[in-house]
């Protein structure tokens, strides 16, 4: 056996202890996020509740045609793309300006409850949320109600009919769901930042404006880009709760994206592979993106986040 087989045992055996503990995660991964892959194989096959893995019969990128000919899945990818630009313009960047609000307010009880306050949708379920939004929208809701009184709408009508609003009403109600829980991770990196910057920029004469320019958005730079590379990656994988519960018969034609899509055509049409080939393409594609970004980013922050 030669020495580096050794010294490998010798550290295996002194931390046999937290090795140990790695045992459970690397089983999870086993189970549900490499033994799927084999999964996989029915987006090559005509694969039916009847068949097995291995008896489905091999039909090679069939499915993949039929996706690339069929305009509703065309439809989806559109809508996908559409909602999830503008999630990517104002998602994106409301948690950093809300982050850097938060942090400019003195520590003490009203930061406190302006933290706790911007968390709280986070922890809604999208059940809970859509069933709320539904209700505020209706011909009846809150939100009718104001603008009949101030006069921008004539007579009250279910906004969530409207198909035309349908992408605006996604990226906003996403936004207030999510845009406090997105301020952690800034927030944490702001934490970090050595208080003498601050204190040697207000000795030189600059404002508060000319500090979160020159300090604080530069050093959160590396956070924004990793950010920026996770969001670009996911633009292809829309919120599929979020879909499910806002979306009806006539806002349908906006509000289909590619994951409600595959869930429409795998478990309520029982298309498995076709389905399965539609998601295993979305999969590549966001694969592409990442590494895309990840190369673009690399020229701004000078180093591979990924």
């Amino acid at each position: 056996m030669n020495t580096k087989k050794q010294g490998f045992i010798k550290t295996l055996k002194r931390q046999a202890g937290l090795q140990s503990m790695v045992i459970p995660g690397v089983i999870f991964m086993i189970i549900f996020s490499f033994m799927p892959i084999y999964g996989l194989s029915i987006a090559f096959k005509n694969y039916t509740v009847v068949d097995t893995l291995s008896t489905a019969k091999w039909v090679g990128f069939d499915n993949f045609m039929i996706a690339f000919r069929d305009k509703f899945f065309w439809k989806s990818v559109v809508n996908t793309l559409g909602i999830s630009f503008l999630k990517l313009l104002i998602g994106f960047t409301i948690p950093i300006i809300l982050s850097i609000m938060i942090y400019e307010i003195k520590d003490g009880p009203f930061k406190r409850i302006m933290q706790t306050i911007s968390y709280l949708p986070h922890f809604l379920s999208w059940i809970v949320l859509g069933g709320m939004m539904i209700s505020w929208m209706s011909s009846t809701g809150m939100f009718n109600e104001i603008l009949h009184s101030l006069g921008l709408i004539s007579e009250p009508r279910n906004i969530l009919l409207d198909a035309d609003k349908y992408w605006l009403i996604a990226v906003l109600s996403d936004v207030w769901k999510e845009a406090g829980w997105g301020t952690i991770l800034y927030l944490a990196a702001m934490a970090g930042i050595d208080s003498t910057y601050y204190e040697a920029a207000r000795i030189d004469g600059a404002s508060r404006i000319k500090q979160i320019l020159h300090i604080t958005i530069p050093l959160l730079k590396t956070i924004i880009c990793l950010n920026f590379i996770l969001t670009v990656s996911g633009l292809l994988k829309s919120n599929l709760d979020q879909t499910l519960v806002l979306m009806n018969s006539q806002n349908r034609v906006k509000a289909e994206v590619i994951d409600s899509y595959v869930y429409r055509m795998g478990i309520t049409q029982g298309d498995f592979s076709y389905a399965a080939a539609v998601g295993l393409g979305v999969s590549i594609v966001s694969l592409i993106l990442l590494v895309t970004a990840n190369y673009f980013t690399s020229k701004i922050n000078d180093e591979s986040i990924l």
